[in-house]
């Protein structure tokens, strides 16, 4: 295994730990805003080889993390509702105002980043605000990145068979390994939740869970990798060494984000 990823994992999950473990809801939505800052930097750094996005409201977008949780809960439907149809208003607006010097393409490229990044990481901070939201979180995270660990081992032993050219390194047998290995520290997390901290999980609905959010959160990965490819880049920065950009680490995970807050709300 690259020494560098496993050190900057072993250094990064430590803080993310303490984080989400300690910080109250408004701590954590913080420091996912300033996570969402860095993500969305790199995605137009990316982004910006082949249009010229809009970065001033792509980077405001990101401070609307920050305040889910100070905003009433009366009022957070509404204004998410309401924040589509304006952005699109300011977008459109910025073309109008350039006389087309920004143009639909400019837009569209900086609609689709303020969702991929942005609204993705914000139902991560609506996991950590629900009823149990501190044992939730981590189904999520185990789902992710227990899938990537898994992936990448199974991958570089067992894998032979190629799964797609939008990702070419990765195998068949590693995604299914990353699927089964999520899958077993999932329902091992399970047993201790139940066991320990007087949760009544059932077994079948997690491992249901585990299945689909593991088989999404790859998804997220070949959706960063078809990002990447088309814009001709390996990696979105080297913030992290040996696993790339914030993207690059925290793809999958922002992917299943809103499906795991979704299948969250039934338990």
């Amino acid at each position: 295994m690259d020494i560098k990823r496993l050190t900057s994992g072993l250094l990064g999950f430590p803080l993310v730990l303490l984080i989400l473990l300690i910080g109250d809801k408004i701590v954590v939505d913080i420091a996912l805003s300033i996570i969402a800052l860095l993500g969305m930097n790199e995605y137009l750094n990316a982004v910006s080889k082949v249009s010229n996005p809009v970065k001033w409201i792509s980077y405001a977008s990101c401070f609307s993390i920050a305040i889910i949780h100070i905003v009433p809960q009366e009022y957070l439907n509404m204004i998410a509702t309401l924040s589509v149809p304006t952005i699109l208003i300011i977008l459109f607006a910025q073309v109008v105002a350039t006389e087309m010097k920004t143009t639909f393409k400019d837009i569209a490229y900086t609609f689709l980043g303020i969702f991929y990044v942005v609204f993705f990481i914000m139902f991560v901070a609506f996991i950590d605000g629900m009823p149990n939201g501190k044992i939730l979180i981590w189904y999520a995270i185990f789902a992710a990145w227990g899938t990537d660990i898994f992936a990448y081992v199974v991958g570089k032993h067992f894998g032979k068979h190629k799964f797609s050219k939008v990702s070419p390194k990765k195998s068949i047998e590693g995604c299914v390994g990353g699927v089964i290995g999520s899958l077993i520290m999932i329902l091992a997390y399970t047993y201790i939740a139940n066991n320990y901290w007087g949760m009544n999980y059932s077994y079948l609905f997690i491992t249901a869970i585990g299945v689909m959010l593991s088989l999404i959160g790859q998804i997220g990965d070949f959706a960063a990798s078809s990002i990447k490819r088309f814009v001709d880049i390996k990696d979105f920065s080297n913030l992290i060494p040996g696993h790339g950009g914030m993207l690059d680490r925290i793809d999958s995970l922002i992917f299943l984000a809103p499906f795991a807050y979704a299948l969250f709300t039934i338990i």
